[in-house]
């Protein structure tokens, strides 16, 4: 199955980007007017997010991020085959700062949120920092399409951690060199554990892993703010928080990322992953002890 999935979309990845184009507005038309994929889910973040729009901005919002959401998906195929120089033209990074911190001797935690296109910001970094790049995903429940995924996140020699295994597998580099890449608004799989804080003014939970681990380590701390310039033309921004978060207070680490994550939303909000359900998990009292919002906890 994966060698006749990897054959078929490797000949896909061969038509120009015009053409593929074409395949990524077919899909849009069906996942946005036919089968209506999330539609409810994706309007009800944005009503929580941007309560000040009215429905027709919010309507604005939601068919753009469907576009953005089905050319992610076709650019990602484009990846099987794409050349260095032509990736190269689609993606803008400067990483000298981040290289200047490599080259003294400093490892470096990356965040960033559910922005498109993710796959090319991966590759990006992965293709121009100097020490290895580390990046962690969730595996797909089909082998065949878990397999491919991995094979495209692999390119330059990116290094790719299940998080299921991330525990145990990130000891084996702690005794070198690294930058760790982590997408850091995920839902956590036990909310009583998480950190807790208003995102866009309701409460959600965050992981507490990512601060915990960049003060352990003594990392330097990098966030990357995405802007799509043109369709399948993209510029990643990265900024220095620190250069050893070991000097942070509990939270403010976790408070600084909500806060720079919510602003790069707002640059560009059609560019954000509203289809999954970042509020679904209901704050209530039982969590008091994980409350970090310099904000009161709501009374549940």
């Amino acid at each position: 199955m994966y060698y006749l999935l990897y054959t078929i979309l490797y000949l896909m990845s061969l038509l120009p980007f015009r053409m593929l184009y074409v395949l990524s507005d077919v899909a849009f038309f069906i996942l946005y007017h036919i089968v209506g994929y999330r539609k409810k889910i994706v309007y009800n973040n944005l009503d929580i997010a941007f309560p000040e729009k009215t429905p027709a901005e919010k309507k604005v919002i939601m068919k753009k991020f469907y576009r953005n959401l089905t050319d992610t998906f076709i650019e990602t195929i484009k990846l099987l085959s794409i050349s260095d120089r032509t990736f190269d033209k689609h993606i803008s990074i400067d990483v000298k700062a981040l290289n200047a911190l490599a080259d003294k001797g400093i490892s470096i935690q990356v965040h960033s949120g559910h922005q498109m296109n993710w796959e090319y910001a991966h590759l990006a970094f992965a293709r121009h920092v100097k020490v290895p790049w580390i990046g962690v995903y969730m595996q797909i429940k089909n082998p065949a399409m878990n397999r491919l995924f991995l094979k495209i996140r692999s390119k330059y020699h990116a290094v790719m951690l299940a998080a299921g295994d991330f525990k145990k597998s990130i000891r084996n580099y702690y005794s070198s060199q690294y930058m760790l890449a982590l997408i850091a608004d995920q839902n956590p799989g036990i909310p009583k554990n998480a950190q807790w804080l208003y995102f866009f003014n309701r409460p959600a939970p965050f992981l507490g892993g990512p601060e915990i681990g960049a003060i352990r380590n003594k990392t330097a701390l990098v966030f990357v703010n995405f802007v799509k310039t043109a369709r399948g033309y993209y510029r990643f921004e990265p900024t220095i928080i620190t250069e050893d978060a070991s000097d942070m207070k509990d939270g403010e680490l976790t408070l600084l990322y909500r806060d720079f994550l919510e602003n790069s939303i707002r640059l560009q909000p059609d560019n954000y992953l509203w289809s999954h359900r970042r509020w679904k998990i209901p704050y209530n009292s039982l969590y008091a002890k994980r409350w970090i919002d310099p904000k009161e906890a709501p009374v549940s």
